[in-house]
């Protein structure tokens, strides 16, 4: 039966009813109709389908020149053990852990029809009038709680993620919002050092804004994608804490605002040191044509501050925050064009410093 619309399958009496097989093949050997989702540096990610239960599903495993690598197979069992551990609405469910005698290891999930943020934003910034009113700034502010409701409870669990992206944000088709890849998670009673990691390329469409972030995004680099790291990532610090993680999602929310990086350089060497010196403008200066609401920037560029104890210093604090913000936002304000001085919210000069709340304090506070 072909799927639906949404990418998924009415369900039928022939996939409910069958008995179940007397000896089912072990492995990767019990699954069917592999098809390929998105490779990457390391790992490929397929879905199948399993007829034992009647469902199609997600398997990553290793590519075949690593499923020896002894450091390569230690990441991989710690990705899928993690994910399997933090049972989180906005973490993926894993299903099975297992090595295949043919493909080494592998690990089977939930599969979510639809895209990651990235490919939302990209749309946005192209001016695609569909996605532009699918995804008003609300609906983007929701994807990215919900994203961090994900990392509130894996600090909570004692892990930090490290490599915050909208491309690790999956936003399917019915309203679900999923944090992927846990690969170069810390947990508890990991190394305190930031030890080299390898990274992947996102699948992009070609363009210069691509070919650059592939520059960017090239093997071989320490925890995280370059562009959302935290200063104290990119300086490889012995001790990275849940801060770091709100380093990286105050990236996402000023990318999401501005549909621009706040440090993106021409190299991996650039983007580094803007990170470790530059402060960007505020994401209306950089975007004055989009509907930005004053409060949720001043919330952004806190999250982004070079030191971490001038952040947010847990997840909880942020998402309260951003939270407090909805009611400010005018879910009919339009994208795209330019509205100068029409956000009432907006007064007083533009500067870094606009509205943003002193250190160790937030915005808003219940019974203020």
């Amino acid at each position: 039966m072909p799927p639906s619309p949404f990418g998924t399958h009415e369900i039928i009496l022939s996939s409910t009813d069958p008995d179940l097989p007397k000896d089912p093949p072990r492995g990767l050997g019990k699954y069917q109709n592999f098809r390929p989702m998105s490779r990457g540096a390391t790992a490929q990610l397929r879905s199948c389908w399993d007829p034992i239960i009647g469902r199609t599903i997600a398997v990553k495993t290793l590519l075949p020149e690593f499923m020896l690598d002894m450091t390569e197979r230690r990441r991989f069992l710690r990705e899928a053990r993690v994910t399997a551990q933090l049972q989180h609405p906005n973490t993926v469910p894993v299903y099975e852990i297992g090595d295949d005698p043919n493909e080494g290891l592998y690990f089977t999930m939930k599969r979510v029809s639809g895209e990651n943020f990235f490919e939302i934003l990209k749309r946005i910034a192209r001016n695609d009038q569909r996605a532009i009113e699918a995804f008003p700034v609300l609906r983007r502010l929701d994807i990215v709680i919900a994203a961090g409701q994900a990392l509130r409870y894996a600090h909570a669990r004692g892990v930090i993620h490290r490599d915050i992206k909208p491309e690790n944000i999956w936003v399917g088709n019915f309203g679900e919002v999923i944090l992927l890849d846990w690969g170069v998670a810390k947990v508890w009673g990991h190394a305190e050092h930031n030890e080299p990691e390898r990274q992947s390329p996102p699948s992009s469409a070609p363009g210069e804004a691509t070919d650059q972030l592939r520059t960017l995004t090239h093997g071989g680099q320490r925890p995280g994608t370059p562009l959302y790291m935290s200063p104290e990532q990119v300086e490889g610090k012995r001790t990275i804490d849940e801060r770091t993680d709100i380093f990286s999602i105050g990236v996402v929310l000023y990318e999401m605002l501005a549909i621009r990086e706040p440090f993106r350089g021409a190299t991996i060497d650039e983007t580094f040191a803007k990170i470790l010196t530059y402060d960007p403008p505020l994401p209306s200066q950089r975007s004055p044509e989009r509907y930005i609401p004053t409060l949720l920037e001043s919330i952004t560029m806190r999250a982004i501050r070079k030191h971490p104890g001038e952040r947010y210093q847990t997840m909880s604090e942020l998402i309260y925050d951003l939270e407090a913000t909805r009611g400010e936002i005018d879910e009919h304000r339009s994208e795209g064009l330019s509205e100068k001085g029409s956000d009432p919210l907006r007064q007083g000069p533009k500067t870094n410093e606009i509205n943003l709340p002193p250190k160790g304090q937030t915005p808003f506070r219940r019974g203020s």
